[in-house]
């Protein structure tokens, strides 16, 4: 049985391999993204393994249908970039990985929150130049100050259980109020009382409803000066109106783990290239945003889980037509 990877890096490669010793799946790892101009590049495979920004779109499947591809496997949780219907109308399986240590991605969102709170990014610079001084480094206590938390699924409850931590107070918004968040102190709101919280940290899906959920019709309820961190998908924001509330100083700090556009950049060295997107450049301009390629998932334990996961998603649909984990089945 082989699989070909798309968007694969050496890491991959490294966890992969290491987890496929039990199984004798033929790995066929390529660097380049799926789309249609690629997917011949699937033929003679069983299935081909995708992540969060290759275009799984319908002409895409149906050519893949075609190739003989019977699984498609996302090694991530999201799947907005795979059209479900076209998957179901060619009876090609789909699954995912629905759950890869959520703590990775919740530490990294902390991560930010303390580095563009206490600006510790800055203070190594200054200190490596023989820089002593404090000028421009103030930051404040996150003990007692209110985290409003956007999504509480796996991801989400593991940065509440964080934050409740520091000692602050967390108030969150869900379609579905968790019982078990509520039992250790997280209460649940309407979006625009979060949206008033002194720091904001978005952990929902993207999908029609959420698609710039953070945009022109609620930018303007986000409390003055409160920190915004998007570790979910990059569309969760609308950049351009982001980009309009950071120049009018109206929001105090932002960080993202990703971007609208991020699939024409992020996973690939561009330091000797000129860069096209003028939102990403005036972003990375400003002296209160954080930007990281894409990273909060990059663990090694999240990326054994990963590999695991998706492998045996695999074996199971190929071999028995179904998945013993539900919730990694999508078609």
């Amino acid at each position: 049985m082989k699989i070909t990877f798309f968007s694969s890096q050496p890491y991959d490669r490294t966890f992969f391999e290491r987890f496929n010793d039990s199984l004798g799946f033929e790995l066929n790892l390529l660097d380049m993204a799926l789309d249609e101009n690629t997917s011949s590049l699937a033929k003679g495979s069983d299935s081909v393994c995708v992540f969060v920004n290759d275009k799984v779109t319908a002409p895409v499947i149906a050519l893949l249908k075609d190739y003989g591809i019977k699984v498609i496997a996302l090694r991530c949780a999201g799947f907005n970039n795979v059209d479900i219907e076209a998957c179901r109308k060619h009876g090609i399986r789909v699954c995912r990985v629905p759950a890869y240590s959520p703590e990775a991605v919740a530490e990294h969102a902390v991560a930010m929150i303390l580095t563009l709170n206490r600006k510790t990014h800055k203070a190594y610079n200054r200190v490596r130049e023989q820089n002593f001084s404090l000028n421009g480094l103030l930051g404040f206590n996150l003990h007692g100050k209110t985290v409003g938390v956007i999504g509480t699924g796996n991801i989400g409850q593991a940065f509440c259980r964080i934050m409740l931590g520091f000692g602050c107070r967390v108030k969150a918004f869900d379609l579905i109020a968790n019982r078990e968040m509520e039992s250790i102190g997280v209460t649940y709101h309407p979006l625009i009382e979060v949206l008033q919280s002194d720091v904001i940290s978005l952990h929902c899906p993207l999908n029609e409803q959420t698609r710039h959920l953070i945009g022109p019709e609620t930018i303007d309820y986000i409390k003055k000066g409160a920190m915004l961190i998007n570790t979910g998908r990059g569309a969760l924001i609308d950049t351009k109106i982001m980009i309009q509330a950071l120049k009018k100083g109206y929001v105090g700090a932002l960080g993202l783990d990703v971007y609208e556009q991020e699939e024409k950049l992020f996973f690939r060295d561009l330091s000797t290239n000129i860069i096209q997107d003028d939102d990403i450049q005036r972003l990375m301009s400003f002296p209160n945003v954080l930007i990281t390629a894409h990273q909060a998932f990059f663990t090694d334990e999240a990326l054994s889980q990963i590999a695991i996961t998706t492998l045996n998603n695999v074996l199971q649909l190929l071999k028995n037509s179904n998945l013993k984990d539900q919730a990694a089945l999508l078609v």
